[in-house]
Formats: structure tokens, C-alpha cells, sequence
């Protein structure tokens, strides 16, 4: 027997509080006013577009208050529906403008100029309504009489009869004027359920729902159903969601009794519950059961995650939505956690599932986005490494300006900011006077710039020189000796000091597949591997050629003892295909021009079919995207080898003789296969999901 975890009744019942509503008979809409107002309410519902806030051109009505309260409407006695009440308290805001003769000479000379202070005031009161899966806009028109009119003053108020909604529903409200004067006023509801309401005999909904328990077996979570074999019902599971519609996510029909079992990992604050028997015009109940369940909260931030949106965009993408803050930070290569650039940047609210941008100047590999809640960092992604390249080696330089143009530079290092001309033992102080002379020269790049300060990347390679040339000096001598040795083993000496080699060849099917080959390079070059790829060289392309810079490419990485991968691709596929049936393309102009991999199979192919291949090449392909059986033949000479599920043969592979310790790989292939996984997810996302984000669970049937 499952354990109780908590009891949701939506039968009758008895309940220690109940309400006794007061009944409305007729299906007809009204508003009332108060004392002294005048109100009429426009037929049919309106748009709900409350446009933007405009400044107010004298005295005007605006919301101050909203309110509702629970009515009965019955078409007959023992016909009846749940309603809303809303009632929006109305004031005053602004004054009449004083005409310039009126300061001048103390009252206006025209009295014709006086008639709008003693004009009575106009106000559309819209009211909008929202419950799951309804929505309704009502307008109201209210005039004030002039002797109400006064600034700061409540006026009285407006009350509309009234929003249906569902039994168990959470409702929101919004109330504002046309046109708006103000932020409109909101206000989130639950109703309540058949237990506790005193008339449910006038429900008639209430007759026949079923009883529904929520409990917990072991990691799962039951929906239990208690209904007789011959009732039908509805029962729907969806994302309730604050931003925009709610997003439907389980629907059956069934007939009772009932058991639905779901995953723990499913469960997400904003999942909830519908329920409704299958006769004419019953009522839909909903719950969210899950809003303060811990599980839930773990789970949406697990399923959260960043996605690119280039030049520099980016957008967070959950199913539900998620009070976090989001803020840039610099991570150095190699150089402990990333550190967050506040200030001088603020920190900036997030919006599930919408486009977010920092004002950047210019784009940075080592730049990246953290998104936390409250005081902890859920979330961080480099994300722009995957089209900059990998993380460089460059000092970040914040500059802060004050008032009557004072300024300082501190240079952003892991025990804080450092000031350039300090006298610290760190690196920035010690080539303070350089970097200041590179910033005045304009070697630096300039990352953002606004009224408060700067950002500015500059580069270290030189002073990397700089540094390491009289240890070289010094060393020399010790070289010579050993010059010999050195020289029989200089392969393996490379190897050592700078990783291996490696020339990446793929085709370029689409852009998102470029992605995905940025990003294996990129985690490659952390192993480290010197990576070689056309994505990387298109100046080099445009120069020398495709077919020039493979040649140039393979001649030295295989003198160096490197590997040549070939990434297999559709694209790649049908292009060795080609080559095998006909000797050559036969389509050499429809490739682009910076795709090296249609250029180098002149090479490639003579190799695989002459046996030099194995111990030069191997074969990778990605999973989801290509079948394993799709690789011709020809190529199985060398390891063809699925990623990421083979990644630890693959870096194995690709280190060669006298590779790293089983757990150093198995390390280095973990933190490969994370940062390719967003990647991939988004290369096999269909083309409808891509745009929202949000991935709906297929033949959701099946968790029941």
C-alpha cells in the first residue's frame, strides 16, 4: 500500500470551514457603482491589450484597490457556478495644468479657461481575467462628477458581477485603464473546492467528482482515483504557467477506478491537476500540488539550462517560472572559479524563456552568464566559448569613473580587483606600467562601456615570452647536452610538453552542427590537445585555399606523430559516397568555399585504400545524429567510435602511446561529455522546439 504523503478531496465532504455564498440568478454580467458614480458596463468582451504607460495630461481616474469576493450564479436552484466578484477602488491623480496668464496675474482672464476644473472625469476600467483554461476582458466606463474631483482624493468604486471560474482553480486578475496611466493593479486567487462550500447541493459538478489522493511509493508519486467503475472522467496534467499560456502535458479520458504513477524527477513546482467528469458543461477543477514541494524545486533547476542565442544572446529555459538574477563573470583559464562582474555590471532579473542580452561592445570567450537564487548560483555557462574559441589568457581590467572625471583601473585577478600601480605580489601589479601603456595604445579590446566605468581584455601572450626567455637562456646549456636524446625522442617530447596534435575534419551540414564541432574542439583543447580546424582558419582559407590549407594541416601534424579525426556527418556520408562511386565530387562548386573536408578526401581516400590509415586516423560520429551502420565500410579500418557514449576510447585514442591514467581520462571525458550535451540536445531538438525551448515528454501516455 503507498504511503499517504498529503490528501487532496475534491468530492463532497465534510470540512471544519465552509463557506455560504450569496446567489445570483441569471446569466447576465452587471456593474454597479457607488455613491455619486456613474458606471456602464460595455457588451461582449474586449481585447486585452493594456498598451503602454502614458503621462497623464491632468486630473485622471486610476485603480487604487482590488478586491473580489466568492459568489453563486444559477441559471435555477440546483443549477449553479462558482463566480468572482471584482471590486477596483478608484482615485484621483494629477492636477490642471495652470495657464501661464493665470500665474501672471493671479486668475485667468478668460473664464472659459476655468470650465475644466469644473468638468466631471472619464475613466475605461478594464478588467482582465484568467484561470486555466479560460480568459476573459471586461471594460467598464465610470464618470466622476466635478464635485468628487479632487487630486490624491479616493473617488468610490467600481464592482463587476461576474468572472466564472472552476471549482479548485487559482485565478489572476489584473485591473488597469485605457489608456494607462499606471502599472496595473494585480491580484492572484484560490478557490476553493466542493468541501468547502455550504450550498454544493446547487453544484451540480459536485455530484459526481472523484475522490483523488496523491501519494507517495517509494520514488514515484500516485495519482489514486476512487470512482465506480461506471463513472467517466477527465484528467489532464499541464505546466501553470505565470508568462504567457499554460502548456498541456498529460491528457486522458478514462473511466474509474484510476492509479496514475509519476516519476519523481517529473514533478515540477508549476505542475498541476485537472479533473472534470465527462458530461455536458461540467466544471474543470485544478490543483497545483507540488508548489512547495522541495523535489519539485531541485527538479526545475536541474531541468533549467542556458542556451546561446548568437551574436551575444542568450535566454534561460525551464518549464516553469523561476525567481533568479543573472550577471556576467570572467573565467581564466585554469584560474580557479568564475568571478562575477558586480559591479560595475547590475545584476539583471531573468524572464523564463526570453531572449536576455548584456550591452556588450564586443564579445569574449572567457565572458560568461551565472544565474542564481537568492544568495545561491544555480547555474553558469560559458556560452559564447562555443563560437570565440577556447578561454584565453587575458588579463580583464575594470575601470571605474567618478564624478569631475576621476578615474581608477584595477585588474580583475582570483584575490580580487588589484590596482595597477599597487605594490602587491600578483601579476597585474607587477606589469602594471605595461598594461597601462597597452591600454593607452589601444592593444586592448573594450568589452562595455557606459557613464560608470569599463571593460577591457587585454592580452598576456607576450609577457608569457617576456617572462620565460631568460629561463630559456639559462637552460641552454643543459639543452645541448642532452640535444641528442632529446632529438630520438622528440616526438614523444612534444607530445609531452604541449599535447598532441590533432587535425579535425568534418562537413558543415547546418549551422548548428558547426556549433557542435566548436564545441568538441574546444573541450579538446583542454585536455590538452592542439586541435587544428577549419572553423578556426577561415582567414588562412581564404587565403591559401581548402585544398592548400588540408595539405599544409596534414603534412605537419602527421610529422608531428599526430591523429587526423574524421567526423562523420549526413553530410559527410554522402560525400565519401559520392568519391567511392565516382572517383571524385561530382559536385565541386555546391560545397562552401571554407569546407575543407570535400577538399580533403583526394588525400584521405588513397590513404584508407593503400592501408597507411591506421595509427593516422580515427573515426567519430555523433549519436541521435547519425546511424553507426551509416559509415562506409572503408573507414572501419581505423576506431570509428559513437560520442559522447564512447569518449573514453575516443580520448584514449586520440592521446596515443604512453596515454594519461585510466581516472584522468575518465575525468577529462566527464567534463567533455557536459559541455557537448547542450549542444547536441540542441542539434536533435525538432525544428517546432527549438524556437520556445521547451521539450515536450513524447507518448506521455506511456508514465501511467
Amino acid at each position: 500500500m503507498p504511503v499517504p504523503w498529503f490528501l487532496l478531496s475534491l468530492a463532497l465532504g465534510p470540512s471544519p470551514m465552509v463557506l455560504s455564498l450569496e446567489r445570483l440568478m441569471g446569466p447576465q454580467d452587471a456593474a454597479n457603482c457607488s455613491l455619486g458614480l456613474s458606471c456602464h458596463l460595455w457588451d461582449g468582451d474586449v481585447l486585452c491589450l493594456p498598451g503602454n504607460i502614458e503621462p497623464a495630461p491632468g486630473p485622471v481616474l486610476v485603480p487604487t484597490r482590488l478586491q473580489t469576493k466568492l459568489v453563486l450564479r444559477c441559471h435555477q436552484e440546483t443549477d449553479c457556478n462558482l463566480c468572482v466578484r471584482v471590486a477596483v477602488d478608484l482615485a484621483v491623480r494629477g492636477h490642471w495644468e495652470e495657464p501661464e496668464d493665470e500665474e501672471q496675474f493671479g486668475r485667468a482672464a478668460d473664464p472659459e479657461l476655468e470650465e475644466p476644473k469644473n468638468a466631471s472625469l472619464q475613466a475605461q476600467v478594464v478588467l482582465s481575467f484568467q484561470a486555466y483554461p479560460t480568459a476573459r476582458c471586461v471594460r467598464l466606463e465610470v464618470q466622476v462628477p466635478a464635485a468628487l474631483v479632487q487630486p490624491g482624493q479616493s473617488v468610490g468604486s467600481v464592482t463587476f458581477d461576474c468572472f466564472e471560474a472552476a471549482l479548485g482553480a487559482e485565478v489572476q486578475i489584473w485591473s488597469y485603464t485605457q489608456p494607462r496611466y499606471q502599472k496595473e493593479l494585480n491580484f492572484i486567487q484560490q478557490l476553493p473546492d466542493c468541501r468547502g462550500l455550504e450550498v454544493q447541493d446547487g453544484i451540480q459538478s459536485c455530484w459526481a467528482l472523484p475522490w483523488l489522493n496523491v501519494s507517495a511509493d517509494g520514488e514515484d508519486v500516485q495519482l489514486v482515483l476512487d470512482v465506480s467503475e461506471e463513472q467517466h472522467f477527465g484528467l489532464s496534467l499541464y505546466w501553470n504557467q505565470v508568462q504567457g499560456p499554460s502548456k498541456p502535458w498529460w491528457h486522458r479520458n478514462l473511466t474509474g477506478p484510476q492509479t496514475i504513477t509519476l516519476n519523481h524527477t517529473d514533478l515540477v513546482p508549476c505542475l498541476c491537476i485537472q479533473v472534470w467528469p465527462l458530461e455536458p458543461d461540467s466544471v474543470r477543477t485544478s490543483i497545483c500540488p507540488f508548489k512547495n514541494d522541495t523535489r519539485a524545486h531541485r527538479n526545475l533547476w536541474r531541468a533549467a539550462r542556458l542556451q546561446l542565442l548568437p551574436p551575444r544572446g542568450w535566454r534561460l529555459v525551464a518549464p516553469c517560472s523561476l525567481p533568479a538574477e543573472a550577471t556576467l563573470c570572467w573565467q581564466a583559464p585554469g584560474r580557479g572559479s568564475c568571478q562575477p562582474l558586480v559591479p560595475p555590471l547590475p545584476r539583471e532579473n531573468v524572464t523564463v524563456n526570453e531572449a536576455l542580452e548584456f550591452p556588450l561592445l564586443k564579445g569574449h570567450p572567457n565572458l560568461c552568464v551565472q544565474v542564481s537564487s537568492g544568495e545561491k548560483l544555480q547555474l553558469q555557462e560559458c556560452l559564447w566559448s562555443d563560437s570565440l574559441g577556447p578561454l584565453k589568457d587575458d588579463m580583464l581590467l575594470v575601470e571605474t569613473r567618478g564624478p569631475q572625471d576621476n578615474r581608477s583601473i584595477c585588474a580583475l585577478e582570483p584575490s580580487g580587483c588589484t590596482p595597477l600601480l599597487s605594490r602587491a605580489s600578483t601579476r597585474a601589479a607587477r606589469l602594471g606600467e605595461q598594461l597601462l601603456q597597452d591600454l593607452q595604445s589601444g592593444q586592448c579590446l573594450q568589452l562595455w562601456d557606459d557613464d560608470l566605468g569599463a571593460l577591457w581584455a587585454c592580452p598576456m601572450d607576450k609577457y608569457i615570452h617576456q617572462r620565460w626567455a631568460l629561463v630559456w637562456l639559462a637552460c641552454l646549456l643543459f639543452a645541448a647536452v642532452l640535444f641528442l636524446l632529446l632529438l630520438l625522442k622528440k616526438d614523444h617530447v612534444k607530445a609531452a610538453a604541449r599535447g598532441r596534435a590533432a587535425l579535425l575534419l568534418y562537413s558543415a551540414d547546418d549551422a548548428g552542427f558547426e556549433r557542435l564541432v566548436g564545441t568538441l574542439a574546444s573541450a579538446l583543447c583542454q585536455l590538452p590537445l592542439r586541435v587544428a580546424v577549419d572553423l578556426w582558419s577561415r582567414r588562412e582559407l581564404s587565403a591559401q585555399g581548402s585544398l592548400a590549407w588540408f595539405h599544409a594541416q596534414r603534412l605537419q601534424i602527421l610529422q608531428e606523430g599526430g591523429v587526423v579525426i574524421l567526423l562523420f556527418s549526413p553530410g559527410a556520408v554522402a560525400l565519401c559516397q559520392e568519391w567511392l562511386q565516382d572517383g571524385t565530387s561530382s559536385t565541386p562548386g555546391a560545397h562552401r568555399p571554407h569546407d575543407a573536408f570535400a577538399a580533403s578526401l583526394s588525400c584521405v581516400l588513397p590513404d584508407f585504400l593503400q592501408g597507411r590509415a591506421p595509427g593516422r586516423y580515427i573515426g567519430a560520429y555523433f549519436e541521435g545524429l547519425l546511424h553507426p551502420d551509416a559509415v562506409p565500410a572503408l573507414f572501419r579500418a581505423v576506431p570509428v567510435l559513437a560520442l559522447p557514449s564512447q569518449l573514453p576510447d575516443f580520448l584514449r585514442t586520440l592521446q596515443g602511446p604512453g596515454a594519461a591514467r585510466p581516472g584522468w581520462l575518465s575525468n577529462r571525458a566527464e567534463r567533455v561529455s557536459r559541455a557537448l550535451q547542450p549542444a547536441l540536445d540542441s542539434c536533435l531538438l525538432p525544428p517546432g522546439t527549438q524556437e520556445t525551448g521547451l521539450e515536450m515528454a513524447p507518448e506521455a501516455g506511456d508514465r501511467t
